[in-house]
């Protein structure tokens, strides 16, 4: 079990420097929307494909994202951003979609 969390922390490292540190990096509206609608996704994205690259599919990576964002609509953003949670969690699970191609080719 011990090695399963230390196997995973990685990921959960990059999910919480993704939602707790860029934001932030965030010195008005324009840099705000810039930094949830272009770089966090595909951050969100870049770790559920290396998750899944050397892991395997899984979905525990998104259940991560998502528990790990809901703090951060009470700490960087308002309700509004509840959508948000959701749509990192997708991202997370489509790549963890994508990095299973790469697993399967190892």
């Amino acid at each position: 079990m011990k090695k399963n969390i230390a196997a995973f922390a990685p990921y959960l490292i990059a999910l919480g420097i993704d939602f707790y540190l860029l934001p932030l990096l965030a010195k008005d509206t324009g840099s705000a929307m810039l930094l949830m609608l272009c770089v966090m996704p595909l951050i969100a994205l870049a770790t559920g494909v290396l998750y899944a690259a050397r892991r395997g599919f899984g979905l525990l990576p998104s259940l991560a994202a998502l528990i790990l964002f809901v703090p951060t609509i009470f700490m960087f953003y308002n309700s509004s951003a509840w959508v948000y949670s959701v749509a990192y969690a997708v991202l997370v699970l489509a790549g963890t979609g994508i990095g299973t191609i790469f697993y399967h080719k190892r």
